[in-house]
């Protein structure tokens, strides 16, 4: 069997009186989508606007981004367990809307929400400011509770995506890309040759914000498991959470995981990606040490010969990451470890809360404490004057110009996971 992904080339996004997709521009009513997403007692109120690479336009704070897809010929929805039945998904055909995105923000969810700046040195860091980003800017009622307002705005976000994700169902596709999802045993005949490799996710679940969802499900209410790779670019995961803005994964880099990515390109040639072991962030010692074990179970169950390990969020859930990661290398499974680290302004602090021998391959995606000044912007989109209280910024971030001085551990998707391509780094 085979995810069949349709890619549709977007290159420009406008409002109009018929939404549709015509000679690669998406064309919105912004009414409608309004109707759409709308009716949640929550929300006092919610505007649209469109913005582009290169625009003078800064949209903070980042709740999620979602990229637009559709199943095409299935009952299954992009989003099962969420926006429609609970029904596995990972085969078939699916359209993807490349090149737009929903963008979420408003009054702040939690403190560790993030920067989006369209131009100058911030868009370097983000790979929104790529995208053209249709903005939902969500105001809450008086008085709703933080997870309230979180569910809230995380269902707009995910309803927007399903809405210009249906206008590609019929639309012409640029290219398609067909990944193989072979059942264990098929897959062991087919490349008994090649080491097989696995890929351990894990999730951000540490509650209070910190939340991440498959099929529905809250994944800290759940034993790790193993869903095929392709499930999970049929938004099978999706986020819900508000860690740091540079460890999040948007619910756009669950759909577009440049891992899962990664290791497809190096599948049937010289690894066997065997499937995704989806694994938990927990805060109590005896659940990370439930989850480690199960996790490490599995990858000997699978006998597996690698297993790339990657962390959402930082500190807290650094020891259930070397946890997995010394408990796969004792069952004699090489590991390699992708993280960002948190080494201080001047990059002499300890990288990582824990750390051991045993982790001796390990990737990184930068220091999420190095500063860097945004310029001014022409335009903001949300409440700039967050930028003194979230995650990256201190009192006085936020000048009198207009300008922000931050970690990068305040820009949205800044040192988040990186295309893998380094597996021969333990001879895997």
């Amino acid at each position: 069997m085979t995810l069949k992904v349709g890619n549709i080339q977007i290159t420009d996004v406008i409002f109009g009186e018929n939404s549709e997709i015509k000679e690669g521009t998406l064309v919105v009513n912004k009414e409608e989508l309004l109707d759409y997403i709308g009716g949640d007692h929550r929300l006092k109120s919610m505007d649209i606007q469109i913005v582009k690479p290169g625009d003078s336009v800064r949209i903070v704070p980042v709740k999620d981004v979602v990229e637009p897809r559709v199943k095409v010929g299935s009952d299954a929805n992009i989003f099962p367990g969420v926006l429609g039945k609970a029904e596995t998904v990972g085969e078939g055909t699916t359209h993807v809307l490349k090149g737009v995105t929903a963008v979420t923000t408003g009054k702040i969810v939690g403190f560790q929400e993030g920067i989006v700046d369209m131009s100058g040195p911030g868009a370097e860091y983000t790979p929104f400011s790529k995208n053209i980003n249709i903005v939902i800017d969500c105001t809450p009622n008086e008085g709703i509770k933080q997870h309230e307002h979180e569910e809230a705005v995380r269902y707009v976000g995910l309803k927007a995506g399903e809405y210009l994700g249906k206008l590609g169902e019929n639309e012409k596709v640029s290219e398609y890309v067909e990944y193989e999802t072979l059942d264990f045993i098929s897959g062991y005949e087919k490349y008994k040759d090649l080491p097989r490799v696995a890929y351990v996710y894990m999730l951000q679940s540490q509650g209070l914000l910190h939340d991440t969802y498959l099929y529905g499900v809250d994944v800290k209410k759940m034993l790790p498991t193993i869903i095929k790779p392709t499930e999970v670019m049929d938004g099978a995961i999706i986020s819900g959470n508000c860690v740091s803005a540079c460890d999040k994964n948007t619910t756009y880099h669950h759909l577009n995981s440049p891992v899962i990515h990664d290791l497809y390109k190096r599948h049937g040639k010289d690894i066997n990606f065997v499937g995704v072991i989806v694994t938990n962030e927990n805060v109590t010692l005896l659940d990370k040490v439930r989850s480690s074990n199960y996790t490490a179970k599995l990858v000997e169950m699978l006998k597996l010969d690698g297993a790339v390990i990657s962390e959402e969020g930082f500190g807290n859930p650094d020891t259930d990451l070397i946890m997995n990661c010394t408990k796969i290398e004792k069952k004699g499974v090489k590991t390699v470890l992708v993280t960002d680290e948190y080494a201080g302004r001047d990059g002499a602090s300890q990288s990582l809360a824990d750390a051991d021998k045993l982790a001796d391959a390990v990737v990184t995606g930068g220091n999420a404490n190095e500063v860097i000044t945004l310029p001014p912007m022409d335009k903001v989109i949300g409440y700039q004057e967050v930028a003194d209280v979230i995650a990256g910024g201190f009192d006085g971030s936020l000048n009198k110009d207009g300008s922000i001085t931050v970690e990068l551990q305040a820009i949205t998707g800044a040192t988040n996971e990186l295309g893998f391509n380094k597996l021969s780094a333990k001879g895997l």
